[in-house]
């Protein structure tokens, strides 16, 4: 998937002037102090560090070195265990064939290709969360077509297309730690009632506003409300009545454009021979000229109960339509749901939606509801080191008929160029977002932006090739304020570089292109890296290995290096049982070639992980799989 495309070339002012004047702000060193802001922060600013806050724990492990080879790597005292690759059967199904030789329809019953964001739902008894036995929600971001079939892409057909869709979209499996030998082992449980694989082919509700607007209407669903698939599954949240909430990222590169697309279609990056899975060969959904709205129905959040699993997904529309990396969730003072999320392309936006109504727990049936009934805003940051959120609703901020939007469904069909007609600030790849459970500060990872060739006070790097990492505090600490303020937490590099522009100011572990971001119960923020295989182990990246993850102390602003994956994969997905002793991490395309798509004559030539690691693994070719790693003596993980 290009990364780097850029679809917003408008005269919004873009992150890196904001950071420039607020470096330079007088009011500066006071308001951070004022906000309860982090040494790292105030250390960026060139400003004295305060007390670190009391009351989280440390950092409990030694750190381990940057790595390039073909394994994964955790500190001693640790353990790996492979739990669920791609092409391992969900339940009682298919067993994967070395030689890509499985089925469309067997490839729906197996785990599909390229693991992203996850969760693990525990099962409750007597009233107790389980950290034993629950239930994993795995996103599948995209396929190698190069991987998935014997031949690769060569003689295209609509069984190659069938299967490629069938390895897209969310795995729910049900894994239970079990006693094995002498030690402790995770497992799927085969058969399980609640095992389901959702596809780019299964069918799918849409909700909320949108739903039934004429721009949302096809050929095959006049009424506009039922959808075939969610595709390009990145990130995720989970919600506080038990579902699952999945990203719908890159959808552009899955449609043919027209050879003179429409400016909203331009403003999402659908061009002409911008299809590069080739599916609209097969399915016509996919070619722009035979289903003008069919690219509408995707770039949602979509919500699913793994509970239930004959109950269909569903899109909330109401979240609005971009490339969204992450959907992260926490409650407003009142008992609102927030949700915070990103739209991960170079130079685009950073979103929150707030309900209307309050959460309920003694109804959690009624959850769902709440994401289809409330209002969105985009970020602008100010120069000043605040910031403010901007409604994105009908009759307000200039959002109207006359400036183009019909409606409120118009505004969320076309969410992106409703931002742009705000001012809404222009940022480096937005990715995840994590809340920390102590200060209720919000984290964002913004991976890098190369196309940034103009040097600034806040980017004196000729491209941000890097990434860094920004927080914000909400006014009042309310997550549904309309006002924030804002500073950076970490400016990623490598220390060791000859130039002093490209060193950032990590206190800890060099590490660049921070993607994933999670806090776990204690506070410790975890950071995982994506790197892309094109400049991984070489130039300015030459020194920081294989891709990654690392534990902050948010306290101190310390940064350790606790996994290094093996080569060409990015580390990705994160979650945890509750009582923190198993961790869950996904490894995405291992051996990934530089274009993305590997050589079906030589699968193994970037990667032969996992089967190079873990005994009795099917090899043949890489392939992405989900690992729990826990403590030899059963610890906590991370202590």
């Amino acid at each position: 998937m290009d990364k780097d495309l850029i679809s917003n070339d408008g005269a919004n002012l873009d992150f890196a002037q904001l950071l420039a004047a607020l470096s330079a702000t007088a009011t500066t060193r006071r308001r951070l102090l004022q906000a309860g802001l982090g040494s790292a922060a105030l250390s960026f600013f060139g400003l004295p560090a305060m007390a670190a806050p009391t009351g989280r724990p440390g950092i409990g492990f030694t750190a381990i070195s940057i790595s390039s080879d073909d394994i994964v790597r955790v500190p001693d005292g640790y353990s790996v265990q492979l739990l669920y690759a791609w092409g391992d059967p969900i339940s009682d199904g298919p067993a994967f064939r070395a030689d890509a030789g499985n089925s469309a329809s067997e490839q729906a019953e197996q785990a599909g290709m390229h693991h992203d964001g996850m969760h693990f739902f525990p099962w409750v008894e007597d009233g107790k969360p389980s950290s034993t036995h629950g239930l994993l929600c795995i996103n599948h971001e995209y396929t190698d077509d190069g991987l998935l079939h014997p031949d690769g892409m060569a003689d295209w057909s609509h069984e190659k297309t069938r299967k490629s869709q069938n390895a897209h979209g969310v795995s729910v499996i049900e894994v239970e730690l079990k006693e094995s030998g002498s030690e402790f082992r995770w497992q799927l449980v085969r058969p399980s009632r609640y095992a389901r694989r959702i596809s780019a082919r299964t069918p799918t509700r849409i909700a909320g506003p949108a739903a039934g607007a004429p721009g949302m209407r096809t050929g095959d669903d006049r009424r506009g409300n039922v959808v075939f698939g969610t595709l390009a599954n990145c990130a995720m949240g989970h919600t506080p009545w038990g579902t699952y909430l999945s990203c719908e990222e890159n959808f552009d590169g899955y449609f043919n454009g027209l050879v003179e697309p429409t400016a909203d279609q331009k403003r999402y990056g659908i061009r002409a021979n911008g299809a590069g899975f080739r599916w609209h060969e097969y399915d016509r959904r996919f070619d722009v000229a035979s289903e003008p709205n069919e690219a509408n129905r995707f770039g949602w959040v979509v919500e699913i109960d793994p509970w239930k699993p004959a109950q269909a997904p569903v899109k909330r529309t109401a979240l609005g339509r971009f490339k969204h990396e992450c959907a992260t969730l926490t409650l407003a003072s009142d008992g609102r749901v927030v949700v915070y999320m990103s739209d991960d392309q170079a130079f685009e936006y950073l979103y929150k939606f707030v309900s209307s109504d309050r959460f309920d727990a003694g109804d959690p049936a009624s959850g769902g509801r709440l994401l289809d009934v409330g209002t969105l805003y985009v970020a602008r940051f100010d120069a000043d080191g605040k910031g403010r959120w901007i409604a994105l609703q009908h009759g307000q901020n200039g959002l109207d008929v006359g400036n183009g939007f019909a409606d409120q469904a118009e505004i969320l069909i076309r969410t992106r160029q409703a931002a742009d007609l705000l001012g809404a600030t222009k940022m480096d790849r937005p990715e995840w977002l994590a809340v920390d459970p102590q200060s209720g500060e919000v984290y964002c990872t913004l991976t890098n932006n190369r196309k940034r060739l103009t040097a600034d006070a806040a980017n004196p790097r000729a491209e941000n090739a890097f990434g860094h990492i920004i927080r914000w505090r909400e006014e009042q600490a309310d997550a549904a304020a309309g006002a924030f303020d804002w500073d950076v937490f970490v400016l990623c590099g490598d220390p060791e570089n000859p130039d002093p522009a490209k060193r950032g100011n990590i206190k800890g572990d060099a590490f660049a292109s921070p993607d994933g971001l999670w806090f776990d119960r204690a506070g410790r923020l975890w950071i995982q890296t994506d790197v892309s295989g094109s400049v991984a182990n070489r130039g300015d990246y030459q020194r920081l290995g294989n891709n990654q993850m690392l534990v902050a102390d948010v306290a101190s602003g310390e940064i350790r290096r606790f996994l290094t994956g093996p080569k060409a994969c990015e580390i990705t997905g994160i979650s945890a049982t509750p009582d923190a002793r198993s961790l869950f991490i996904n490894v995405q395309h291992p051996g990934e070639a530089a274009g993305g798509r590997s050589s079906p004559s030589a699968p193994l030539a970037g990667s032969g992980w996992p089967a190079k690691q873990f005994a009795g693994v099917t090899g043949g070719r890489p392939r992405s799989a989900t690992l729990v790693i826990r403590r030899a003596d059963g610890g906590v993980v991370g202590t």
